[in-house]
């Protein structure tokens, strides 16, 4: 018997679903941050057994938003509920809020639904109960599982349960060769980003948009070209930094992350250019693979 599924972890921002998505694949492949809303695409990562293959898809936070830019972002949860051979939603063990609306949609789910409720090691066992408690009776999942992604504690429980629904299958992508949907100037930009959320304050993180313009790959050396969109001058000028000091720290440690992840040579070009207002324009939105 073999069996392949999809499986689609939604949530908050900062309840540690891609903390819990590279926990489950065993290897860093979505966006890790303490900053909110750190991811803005829908991510696959394929986790590959002999008996097995299951697809899963992190997605954007659920929050309420701001620019057409959150409007794109959720519209790639909605995916979420309907192509789903299993729905994981990720909270927190101090969380007891949820959206009325959001609550409906997982209720009335045609699949199983999982709650997951994250970071148990930040609380008392008693606190631990009551989130189980409230959670079994607000959303009465098929599942529920208290863990903590960061510690990997009881993080293998998940992949035993899920393969209690998972249907019988062939694989849906190479065993070989695939451990994601996503290529590798797709990471190089969430790289570049995740330094960006890291190294800068308050609005920029949020303000700005990667995209690899070129990427040409040699036996010993990776160069890549890279521009960073942000929405004003101003915010370019924090970016550069005085006498370009901060962008070449970010280039720096963009590479040094680079070199690490494909074990060879990086040379990294940034640049910053200002594309007014792109969170609110629907042609940048689209150009930035925002599309649904």
């Amino acid at each position: 018997m073999h069996q392949s599924g999809f499986v689609n972890i939604v949530g908050k921002p900062n309840v540690g679903k891609s903390t819990l998505m590279n926990a489950l694949l065993g290897q860093e492949l979505s966006m890790v941050n303490p900053k909110a809303q750190t991811t803005r695409h829908r991510i696959k990562g394929i986790l590959n057994d002999e008996h097995y293959q299951i697809v899963f898809s992190d997605t954007p936070g659920i929050m309420k938003p701001a620019y057409k830019l959150h409007h794109k972002m959720l519209a790639a949860v909605e995916e979420t509920f309907t192509d789903a051979d299993v729905v994981v939603y990720v909270t927190e063990v101090n969380d007891r809020k949820i959206d009325e609306e959001l609550k409906v949609k997982l209720t009335v789910l045609s699949v199983p639904l999982y709650v997951i409720i994250n970071k148990i090691d930040t609380a008392e066992q008693q606190v631990v109960e009551e989130a189980v408690e409230f959670w079994k009776e607000t959303l009465k999942p098929k599942v529920i599982l208290p863990i903590s992604a960061l510690h990997n504690f009881s993080v293998d429980n998940i992949v035993t349960e899920l393969l209690k629904d998972i249907p019988e299958g062939p694989a849906y992508f190479d065993k070989d060769e695939a451990v994601s949907d996503r290529n590798m100037r797709f990471f190089t930009a969430e790289i570049v980003r995740e330094r960006i959320l890291s190294l800068y304050q308050q609005e920029i993180p949020y303000s700005v948009e990667v995209v690899v313009t070129s990427y040409k790959e040699d036996e010993t050396i990776d160069r890549i070209s890279v521009v960073i969109y942000c929405a004003r001058e101003t915010q370019k000028a924090i970016l550069i930094g005085h006498q370009g000091k901060a962008i070449k720290k970010l280039g720096m440690e963009s590479r040094k992350k680079l070199e690490t992840v494909l074990e060879k040579q990086v040379f990294i070009e940034l640049t910053v250019k200002v594309a007014d207002d792109w969170r609110d324009n629907d042609n940048m939105l689209k150009r930035f693979g925002y599309e649904i």
